[in-house]
């Protein structure tokens, strides 16, 4: 199994996308105080799974995005992926070669994927396990490591040597072991506490099924009586809506009659109307004709007399027909006024009706 290229982008002081190829013998990084040497390191370690922000060297997660610079903006998630040969078979997968990415976005969300599959951060400790590959494995050794690998500070020595001899894996699964079998112990204690506590409900529960049953028999017959009463008022209600349809029937009746009424009259204003052209025809031939004798007529004061009072007879008669004409008007308007009224009647009555059926079909539905 070799290490074959690594992708970091957006990880600490690597705005762009950076590609650094592993090739066959010894690959090394070089450059001056600050430009980014230890970051690859802390890139490796992150992408295997490091959560521990202080080997990062960092105070928190969200530190590890590329904050941006001067004229750089600070970009949304780091992204660090990291490319294996499987030529040995040595990690238990079918793929030859591996790729493992792991993306952090500012909110706080973490995702993990092989070869572009999304996946949990177990599976890719259980895929590298006992291979010497992993975030605080020794194929990753800083300078202070080798200090404490020289002193022997918290036995660091005897676990290099246990996880290079493999041993590191069954002491992993022997320590899940333990966990699993000590929260079986603790689950068993409390069995009895819940058998305790069962028995002890026993009886309480007893009651309220007793009441429940209780409850169930009142809410049958509470139904019947209620089905029963509905049944009542929707009969009455029918009752009622028939008068309320009768009584519309004559008002209808009484619509028509009116309206017949009130074309009679329309009929007796159009005849009035014509009758009216026809005398101011003959009142203007007339107006002509004196006109013409105006000059021939010595005596125009007589004669004016009797235009004047023509006119006079005609304009009374004309306020006569008027008036009777708003009359009728006024008897249209109360005819309207009765008709919405039945007619507001008739919608309440209508969604009075509604209502009942739909609360029986709720009881019937119950």
């Amino acid at each position: 199994m070799q290490l074959t290229k690594l992708e970091i982008k957006g990880f600490k002081s690597f705005g762009d996308r950076v590609v650094i190829n592993f090739d066959k013998g010894i690959t090394g990084i070089v450059g001056p105080n600050g430009c980014g040497k230890s970051n690859v390191v802390d890139a490796i370690r992150w992408v295997l799974g490091e959560q521990k922000t202080s080997a990062l060297r960092s105070e928190k997660m969200e530190n590890i995005i590329f904050n941006g610079a001067k004229n750089r903006k600070p970009t949304q998630l780091a992204e660090v992926s990291l490319s294996f040969n499987n030529t040995k078979n040595l990690l238990p997968t079918e793929y030859h070669t591996l790729t493992i990415t792991r993306r952090y976005y500012r909110s706080g969300d973490s995702e993990y994927s092989l070869n572009g599959v999304t996946c949990r951060l177990k599976d890719i400790t259980n895929l590298f396990l006992d291979t010497g590959i992993a975030s605080n494995s020794y194929a990753i050794i800083e300078l202070k490591m080798v200090d404490e690998i020289l002193n022997d500070k918290d036995n660091s020595r005897r676990h290099l040597f246990e996880e290079a001899a493999g041993i590191s894996k069954f002491k992993i699964r022997k320590k899940e072991t333990l966990k699993k079998l000590s929260d079986t112990d603790a689950d068993l204690e409390r069995v009895e506490d819940l058998l305790f506590e069962i028995d002890k409900n026993m009886r309480s529960l007893e009651r309220q099924a007793k009441q429940a049953e209780r409850y169930y028999r009142i809410k049958e017959e509470y139904k019947a009586y209620s089905v029963e009463l509905a049944r009542k008022s929707l009969a009455q209600r029918r009752q009622d809506l028939e008068d309320l349809q009768k009584k519309i029937d004559q008002e209808n009746d009484s619509k028509t009659n009116w309206q017949k009424l009130v074309a009679e009259k329309e009929a007796g204003i159009q005849k009035a109307k014509k009758e009216l052209i026809q005398k101011e025809k003959v009142l203007a031939t007339r107006q002509k004709s004196l006109n013409e004798h105006v000059s021939r007529i010595r005596h125009y004061e007589s004669e004016k007399k009797i235009k004047n009072e023509r006119l006079k007879y005609l304009n009374d008669k004309s306020d006569t027909l008027n008036e009777q004409i708003e009359q009728d008007r006024q008897s249209i308007q109360r005819t309207d006024f009765s008709l919405k009224s039945l007619k507001q009647e008739k919608d309440a009555a209508y969604k009075i009706l509604m209502e009942i059926e739909a609360r029986l079909e709720s009881l019937k539905d119950d």
